[in-house]
């Protein structure tokens, strides 16, 4: 009896030991076998989500077969603590350890909607777009002005709390002020802001933010941007640019920043107003006069005046044989470079050729010509013709 015992309990030991061979072999199988998902999908790890909240998520998403399995793969190899919160593109099939290396690897978030708040000098406007998951295009979802009631596909994304990345796009070359107004307008913002910046120490580029950042705080991480992308060029300066200070570097740069928009005249037009100040020369640049009438507060909306050309003033360089005490917009980083590094040219004159661009003279009977020339143009497009 007691053998018959015995012998039923080993075959029941080793029914049982193959039973966990297999479940334990299906297992393994399941790890790291093809996902179930037909198709890419995003996929968020809320901050402080544990790894059961998101191995079921990701169940119910259908990225997984068991989260139990996720679970129990992850607490084996270790890296039940190595979540990372963020967004995520989860490509279709994906295995499971495929997926445990995206939700652990970190790194910049991948949202399906992009909200980004464009200022430039005619106004602000928001772009919303969209990527597919497994898609490299951008489709456009929205776009609307400032102050415009929001579009109600966007409004919809808006109230369901549907992840989204926000950005903040600043043009170059404009004042502080205009920054400032135009931040005022972003409805994804919050808080006041009591004091415009100095001019020229904000940074125009992208910035990415949360949804509810305070004005105040974009405005702070710009001007942390501007200080190291000053420090920086001015370490990299030539030696002998007839700027003094990096303050003085960055007043030129927004000189240049507001006399050209094509990339390539940049340096070109940062040697003509270096040759100008080491001979001595008025920069005699439109730009500082319009300035000093504004205040950088919005557009003069006409020509200046010959009595303005004429007029005395701090920022008025047909008069003053030097720099203005201030910078008049905020320069980018291509035009500090320039200021700091220019070319090499004779050149000492420049003005508008029609094209976006200038034509440069080193005399001036030839700036004369360039200037008749630019005059016809300007006869011409006002009379219809091209």
């Amino acid at each position: 009896m007691w053998n018959h015992i015995a012998a039923n309990a080993i075959t029941v030991l080793i029914v049982g030991i193959v039973a966990l061979a297999g479940l334990i072999g299906w297992g393994q199988n399941t790890y790291v076998s093809e996902g179930p998902l037909d198709e890419a999908i995003f996929f968020e790890v809320p901050r402080g989500a544990s790894l059961t909240a998101v191995s079921e998520s990701l169940e119910d998403a259908g990225a997984i077969e068991s989260g139990i399995i996720f679970r129990l793969a992850a607490r084996y190899n270790q890296r039940d603590g190595d979540l990372k919160f963020g967004n995520y593109e989860i490509p279709a099939r994906a295995t499971m350890p495929q997926i445990m290396d995206i939700v652990t690897a970190g790194g910049p978030s991948t949202f399906r909607y992009t909200s980004t708040f464009i200022i430039r000098a005619q106004g602000a406007e928001t772009r919303v777009r969209e990527r597919v998951p497994g898609q490299a295009d951008l489709s456009d979802v929205a776009t609307f002005a400032a102050g415009e009631p929001l579009p109600e596909v966007y409004a919809a994304l808006v109230e369901q709390n549907v992840p989204m990345i926000y950005r903040v796009s600043i043009a170059e070359g404009l004042t502080s002020w205009e920054i400032v107004e135009g931040l005022k307008s972003a409805h994804f913002l919050s808080g006041e802001v009591y004091v415009v910046p100095e001019e020229g120490r904000l940074a125009p580029d992208t910035y990415e933010v949360v949804r509810g950042t305070a004005r105040a705080d974009v405005l702070a991480q710009m001007a942390a941007s501007q200080e190291r992308i000053l420090a920086a060029a001015w370490d990299n300066r030539q030696d002998d640019i007839p700027v003094s200070s990096p303050e003085e570097a960055l007043i030129l740069a927004s000189i240049i920043e507001k006399e050209t928009s094509v990339p390539d005249e940049r340096r070109l037009v940062a040697s003509v107003f270096t040759n100008r100040l080491r001979q001595g020369m008025r920069l005699q640049t439109d730009p500082t006069v319009i300035y000093g009438i504004t205040k950088g507060e919005g557009s003069l909306g006409r020509g200046l005046r010959r009595s303005e050309l004429r007029a005395a003033t701090p920022y008025n360089t047909y008069v003053i044989p030097a720099l203005p005490p201030t910078p008049i917009a905020n320069p980018g980083r291509a035009a500090i470079e320039a200021a700091v590094n220019p070319d090499e040219s004779p050149y000492i004159f420049f003005v508008a050729d029609g094209t976006g661009g200038h034509a440069f003279s080193v005399t001036l009977a030839e700036h004369n010509q360039n200037v008749a020339r630019w005059r016809q143009i300007e006869r011409d497009r006002a009379n219809g013709q091209n």
